[in-house]
């Protein structure tokens, strides 16, 4: 047998036996892409939800919200959201200023949250997302009679449906918990911003729905319930 004879024999035997090497290997490799491969559907349902912290602060306090929400789940890692709810405040300052304010509208949000859990399809969920938020509101702000506590002149005021506006933006992060069935828990902390706002005459009003109070209101929070449909 000559030489190229004999390089063609064993070239023939490396191939054929780098061949039975890799015939497993790509077997296994397919199994392995056909169990990681995520067959869970794109679209996953959509979910309802009412905040509690908003309204216990109605209740307890001069100024507070009712909020729901819906949110759409894409394949348990994207939830675009949209949040309604209805402001009110009905708050009188200290004796010495005797500031009385009012005020009750609408709000909304818009924006999206996504799940940044590696095990995205277990049913809990830890988001961080952003908001879009604007209010269209009027406020009452009054005072009594009032002295000038020098000329003693008359400070009083009645200012009524002063038109104003607000938007804002907000950075949320929150955990979503699945207790039983469609019903979940879930909290979240906000962070927000100005974007551009309208006080009317009066300047800086003391509360704004869906917002806050404009002294107090750089963070929120939510306590949710929240069901799944």
């Amino acid at each position: 047998m000559t030489r190229q004879s004999n390089i063609s024999a064993f070239a023939s035997r490396l191939v054929v036996s780098l061949l039975l090497l890799l015939a497993p290997m790509g077997v296994s490799a397919q199994r392995f892409l056909q169990i990681e491969r995520d067959t869970v559907p794109f679209f996953q349902g959509f979910a309802v939800s009412v905040d509690l912290v908003g309204a216990a602060m109605m209740h307890l306090g001069d100024y507070g919200q009712y909020e729901g929400a819906l949110r759409v789940n894409l394949h348990n890692q994207y939830f675009p959201v949209v949040e309604v709810g209805y402001g009110k405040a009905d708050h009188e300052s200290d004796a010495i200023t005797g500031i009385a304010y009012k005020t009750a509208a609408p709000y909304f949000r818009v924006g999206a949250d996504v799940n940044i859990l590696k095990q995205k399809h277990t049913g809990n969920r830890l988001f961080i997302g952003l908001r879009y938020a604007f209010t269209n509101y009027k406020v009452d702000i009054s005072r009594l009679t009032f002295p000038d506590p020098v000329w003693q002149w008359d400070t009083s005021f009645n200012v009524k449906d002063e038109p104003c506006s607000q938007h804002w933006a907000e950075v949320v992060i929150g955990i979503d918990a699945k207790i039983a069935g469609p019903l979940h828990l879930g909290w979240s902390a906000r962070y927000k911003t100005r974007l551009s706002h309208n006080d009317g005459q009066m300047g800086n009003v003391w509360y704004v729905p869906g917002y806050g109070t404009q002294d107090s209101s750089a963070l929120g929070a939510t306590f949710n319930v929240i069901l799944d449909i």
